[in-house]
């Protein structure tokens, strides 16, 4: 029985709902609908972003909704256009079985003639950002002094963004008998007074802990010199094959620098700022919702309408001005009980704010060392190897199959193996040995640890292993790590560094547990699949992680559930313009004009160009998407 049908909703909703594929409803939405239902209250509802809050007020909304008559009854104010626009489809998902009910979205950027008439047709729910909403007011477009209901979604961050005096107003010109329902992340000292001065009584329901961080996200941080933050980032997504990011910076200027670099660089990346057009913003989140972006470089005012599922990471390549707008952040990721990394790149002047941040999310982060050019080989290379294994083969090569054997028919199997991998691999290793490791170790880590050289030319010995179970078999680190110490039947802190990828995994013991890793879990398999683990050939960074405030903690990453990658726009190897290896195919985003057209895949080294970093080829990678013409 799908649990919705207990809250008390229509049949008509739960048609919707049932379209919509929802089977449970999340904690925010078990609490408030009945609530609202039930009798028409005033309501503050604390709830991490992600968790759910359009359903928790958007249902209610609708079947209290008189569809019979087409003035404006209910108004629902958030912080951005994206936002705006959001809402207003998914109410309109929501009420597509109710007849007659019609939702407007006001926001700027648009013809403000046409919304108007929009709402003069009849509009029983109207959508808006609180600028354009105030604008109409002042002009006599909007008549909300009758409405039964008002709702305000994100309520912290459209005081953040300075439109306390805007809410005021309209707020003013609503009657005093409605309902407000406020909807927030937070509860400032700003929230709390807009509740004081427009609500009576709310009744008032906490999702978690108020004003902690979502407990799907993990969070860590890797301390960077200040020159080595670009490279830092490009790393970080190297690391992680199947990255499908938001990348968040403070200002327009630096979001619109990073975007262009990254695009420059091969990555699949575009910039999401308040300078662009509303047409640009539209089209950039039509690429990302459809994969055709996995970086999406943002300012925090623009990524206030981002709602979409399975991003793995949230990158703050700048930590934000107001230390409140990290848990907005890391929002991003983590949502509908999926796991989320939010990750924060620093410096050692802004170690500080990491503390701060832990007191607010009321979790704790981990540090972590920027992986190491050999690391990277390592994970991009098996990543590699499964997607050559789990490809579906178009039988259609079959054509091609009697030429391609007399070229290879001199090749043993091993052979042709090592130079299938070779041609990813000689360019990748041939880049790296060039390049220094660029993490920078905290001195309380290193006090701790008794080290006087930099972490990575120290080794403590410990032995790194490769497993062939990863996210795919519903493990992340945390449960990995747990299956690891069970089977093995080691302490707590005997299994460390555990890093979980698609479809495989790295691990590090202490030295003596080496042969019963091998021999036991050599011969354990795992739902009919028989285990592998071998010892990394990478030396692998064998030491514990610690935090920088001090206590042992587990370095794992959480990089389960990761998202699919498009088409031509899958891993490999990217760094700086002069130097790096760089991704083929991978498109998305607004170029610069030199930069205006896709790059093409295939290789394009001619020989004896060896002091050149190679380009990244399509060939083992995803498969190429159809490609563009070049504009001359």
């Amino acid at each position: 029985m799908n649990k919705f049908e207990q809250l008390g909703l229509n049949e008509s909703l739960l048609k919707a709902i049932l379209d919509l594929g929802f089977e449970n409803p999340s904690e925010v939405q078990e609490k408030a609908i009945p609530l609202l239902l039930e009798k028409d209250t005033d309501m503050v509802a604390l709830a991490q972003t992600g968790t759910g809050k359009t359903a928790a007020f958007g249902f209610p909304l609708i079947q209290k909704i008189d569809a019979d008559n087409r003035n404006t009854q209910a108004l629902v104010l958030s912080p951005t256009r994206e936002l705006c626009l959001q809402i207003t489809n998914e109410l309109k998902n929501y009420s597509k079985y109710e007849k007659g009910i019609n939702v407007v979205a006001v926001y700027g950027g648009a013809s403000i003639t046409e919304q108007a008439r929009e709402i003069k047709r009849g509009a029983q729910i109207i959508v808006a950002t609180p600028g354009r909403m105030q604008d109409m007011i002042n002009r006599g477009l909007v008549n909300i002094k009758s409405i039964d209901y008002c709702v305000l979604d994100e309520a912290d961050e459209m005081l953040n963004m300075g439109f306390y005096e805007d809410i005021v107003s309209i707020l003013s010109d609503t009657p005093d008998e409605k309902s407000t329902w406020l909807f927030s992340a937070t509860m400032p000292q700003e929230v709390a007074r807009i509740a004081k001065q427009f609500m009576s009584e709310p009744l008032e329901i906490t999702v978690g802990t108020k004003n902690s961080g979502s407990a799907t996200v993990s969070h860590e941080f890797y301390l960077v010199n200040a020159r080595d933050r670009y490279e830092a980032l490009k790393r970080l997504a190297d690391a992680n094959p199947d990255i499908f990011s938001v990348v968040f910076c403070r200002t327009k200027r630096d979001t619109q620098a990073i975007a262009e670099k990254l695009i420059e660089d091969g990555y699949s990346a575009a910039a999401l700022h308040g300078d662009l057009s509303q047409a640009q913003r539209d089209g950039v989140m039509k690429s990302f919702r459809g994969r055709q972006i996995q970086m999406l470089v943002a300012t925090d005012v623009a990524a206030r309408g981002i709602d979409v599922d399975n991003v793995t990471h949230v990158v703050n390549y700048q930590l934000p001005d107001e230390i409140e707008t990290y848990n907005h952040r890391s929002g991003r990721t983590g949502r509908a009980g999926k796991l989320g990394t939010s990750i924060v790149i620093v410096t050692k002047s802004e170690l500080r704010k990491i503390s701060s941040i832990e007191r607010i999310i009321k979790q704790k982060f981990e540090e972590k060392s920027i992986p190491s050019g050999i690391e990277i080989c390592e994970i991009q290379l098996l990543h590699l190897a499964n997607k050559i294994k789990d490809t579906e083969v178009d039988h259609e090569i079959d054509n091609y199959l009697p030429a391609i054997n007399n070229v290879l028919e001199d090749l043993s199997k091993e052979e042709l193996i090592k130079k299938m991998v070779s041609v990813e691999f000689n360019r990748f290793i041939t880049y790296y040995k060039k390049n220094r490791d660029i993490s920078v170790q905290s001195s309380n880590e290193r006090r701790e640890r008794g080290d006087s050289e930099p972490r990575e030319f120290n080794n403590n010995g410990a032995v790194r292993y490769f497993v062939n179970i990863g996210s795919r078999d519903n493990f992340d680190w945390m449960t990995l790590k747990d299956y690891l110490k069970e089977t093995l039947e080691l302490g707590r802190d005997d299994v460390f560094k555990v890093d979980v990828k698609e479809g495989f995994s790295f691990f590090n013991t202490d030295p003596e547990h080496t042969d019963k890793v091998m021999d036991i879990l050599n011969n354990v398999q795992l739902e009919g699949r028989r285990i592998n683990v071998e010892i990394s050939k990478n030396d692998g960074g064998g030491r514990r992680d610690h935090n920088n405030r001090g206590g042992r903690r587990d370095s794992g990453r959480r990089d389960g559930n990761f998202a699919p990658r498009r088409e031509g726009s899958g891993g490999g190897f990217r760094s700086d313009r002069s130097s790096a290896p760089r991704r083929e195919g991978s498109g998305g985003g607004f170029r610069s004009e030199r930069n205006s057209a896709p790059r093409e895949g295939g290789f394009r080294r001619s020989e004896g160009s060896s002091d050149r970093a190679p380009r990244r080829s399509e060939s083992f990678g995803d498969s190429p998407r159809p490609r563009r013409p070049r504009r001359d």
